[in-house]
C-alpha cells in the first residue's frame, strides 16, 4: 500500500510555506533602531543605534510649534527673522541578516530546534524590513558553506532569502557528523563585512557556537560603520542544565558520556555554559552591540514581539 506523504513537524523543520505564513505577524512588529517604550532596544541600547540619516529639504520662516532646536541662527541673524531648517528622513536603509543553520543549531530540549527559532526570527525580520520600504538581503550559512542574497527592495529577493533558509534548515539531520574546523561563524561574518560596508542594519541570528577572538574583531569591525544586533538563540538547557542529564557527546572522532548526576559534573557543565553566555552578552558593553536572547523553548512570534516591540494599534508606522 502506498504511504501517505509525511508533513514535517514545524518544531523540527521550517518549511517554505510555514515561513511565508509569518508575514502577517511581521506587519505588527518593529526591528528598527527607533524603538517603542518597553522595547529591548529602548533607552541605553537605542543610543548605540545610528538610526536613519537626514536629508536637508528646505529653509523657511519659523512657525508656532516648530522645534526651537531646528532654528538656523545664522540665517535668523542675517535676515532678522527666525528661520528653521527642515529635514526629511532618508528612505533607504539596507538590512543584512545572517542566519545560522549549522549542525549546532539542530538541537532542542523543550519546544523548537534552535535552527527553527532562528529561521522564524529571520523570516519575521525580513518581511518587516521590506514592508517599510527598505532593502533586505542575507547570508544563510551552515557547516559546509553559505548562500548570499544581496539586499534589494524586491519580493523576489526576499523570497529567495526565505527559500534559502528553508532549504538549509531541512537538510539538517541528527546523524550528520559535525565539522571539525574552528569557528565556522567567522566566514559568514567576513562575507557580511564585504556586503555591508556602511550604513546597514546587520542582524546576526545564531547560537554563536565556536566564537573566538577573531569573531569579536569581525563583529566589531562591522559595527564600526553599521548598526549591528546580535540575536542569541538559546535552548533552555543552556541556562540551567538538568541535574539528571545523561547523554553521549561527540566531535566526530571521539565521544564521551556526560552524566550531570555525578559529583562535580553538573557544576562544571553549568559554569562552562554560563561563561560562554557571558562572553556573548558582554558585547553589549564592550562593543556597544545590543544582544537579544531568544529561547527555542518558547514560541518565536511572542518572544520577538516582547523583545523588539509591537506597533501601537491604529497608528501609521513610520521609520
Amino acid at each position: 500500500m502506498p504511504q501517505a506523504p509525511t508533513v514535517p513537524d514545524d518544531r523540527v523543520y521550517s518549511t517554505l510555506a510555514r515561513l511565508r505564513e509569518l508575514e502577517g505577524h511581521a506587519r505588527a512588529m518593529t526591528f528598527l533602531p527607533r524603538q517603542p517604550v518597553g522595547s529591548a532596544l529602548n533607552g541605553r541600547h537605542a543610543s548605540h543605534m545610528r538610526g536613519r540619516g537626514l536629508n536637508f529639504e528646505e529653509l523657511r520662516g519659523y512657525l508656532p510649534g516648530d522645534d526651537v532646536r531646528s532654528i538656523d541662527w545664522k540665517v535668523t541673524a542675517r535676515t532678522g527673522k527666525p528661520h528653521v531648517r527642515i529635514y526629511s528622513e532618508e528612505r533607504d536603509r539596507p538590512a543584512l541578516l545572517l542566519i545560522d543553520q549549522r549542525q549546532s543549531m539542530f538541537f532542542g530540549s523543550r519546544l523548537n530546534m534552535k535552527s527553527v527559532t532562528a529561521a522564524e526570527t529571520a523570516a519575521l525580520a525580513a518581511f518587516r524590513i521590506l514592508d517599510v520600504g527598505d532593502r533586505v538581503g542575507g547570508i544563510v550559512f551552515n557547516d559546509h558553506g553559505m548562500t548570499e542574497v544581496k539586499p534589494q527592495r524586491s519580493r523576489r529577493a526576499l523570497h529567495a532569502l526565505i527559500a534559502a533558509i528553508a532549504e538549509q534548515n531541512q537538510v539538517l539531520q541528527a546523524d550528520t557528523q559535525p565539522m571539525l574546523e574552528a569557528s565556522p561563524l567567522n566566514a559568514p561574518l567576513q562575507a557580511a563585512a564585504q556586503l555591508a560596508r556602511h550604513d546597514h542594519l546587520v542582524i546576526v541570528i545564531s547560537d554563536f557556537d565556536g566564537i573566538d577572538g577573531q569573531t569579536q574583531e569581525l563583529i566589531s569591525g562591522i559595527a564600526r560603520h553599521n548598526d549591528v544586533i546580535s540575536v542569541l538563540i538559546e535552548d533552555p538547557i543552556a541556562r540551567e542544565p538538568p541535574k539528571d542529564l545523561q547523554m553521549v557527546a561527540s566531535d566526530g572522532r571521539m565521544q564521551m558520556t556526560i552524566d550531570t548526576g555525578t559529583s562535580g559534573a553538573f557544576s562544571k557543565l553549568r559554569d562552562a555554559t554560563a561563561r560562554r553566555l557571558e562572553d556573548i552578552l558582554s558585547w553589549q558593553q564592550s562593543l556597544g552591540i545590543p544582544v537579544l536572547s531568544l529561547s527555542s523553548g518558547e514560541k518565536t512570534v511572542a518572544q520577538v514581539r516582547r523583545l523588539m516591540g509591537r506597533l501601537p494599534a491604529r497608528r501609521k508606522y513610520s521609520r
